[in-house]
């Protein structure tokens, strides 16, 4: 399975971007099977979790997210989504799509094997 993020750009703090990575490949089983999840990483800084979506639709979040930050799926269009309203320019960094090896939503990036290249996401305050 091959993950494609994209929909990253320039946005004013307190605006909103969809990142979407679709993923291509063998899709079938991984999309409705495994989880999702989305993280960053700001230069200088190691890539850090922000969500995850469950192979049942369950979703966890990074407190520095939570409540600015939705994750989605559309299984039939193979896409994971992340929705980032309300964005700070501490939100600037390069985001990225993966996929789990295992089912359930986790934080733990170990467990994540499949990464996409990332989308450049810039808040300027």
């Amino acid at each position: 399975v091959q993950l494609q993020a994209s929909g990253g750009g320039l946005v004013q703090a307190g605006g909103s971007l969809r990142l979407s990575c679709a993923a291509s490949g063998r899709t079938g089983r991984t999309i409705s099977n495994n989880a999702l999840g989305w993280f960053r990483q700001a230069p200088g800084k190691e890539r850090e979790w922000l969500t995850s979506i469950s192979w049942k639709g369950d979703t966890i979040y990074a407190d520095t997210v939570k409540g600015r930050f939705t994750i989605s799926r559309d299984i039939a269009k193979n896409t994971l989504y992340l929705q980032m309203n309300s964005l700070k320019a501490e939100d600037t960094a390069v985001y990225y799509c993966a996929v789990s090896r295992s089912s359930a939503a986790t934080s733990r990036l170990d467990f994540y094997n499949n990464w996409g290249q990332g989308t450049q996401v810039t808040v300027s305050s």
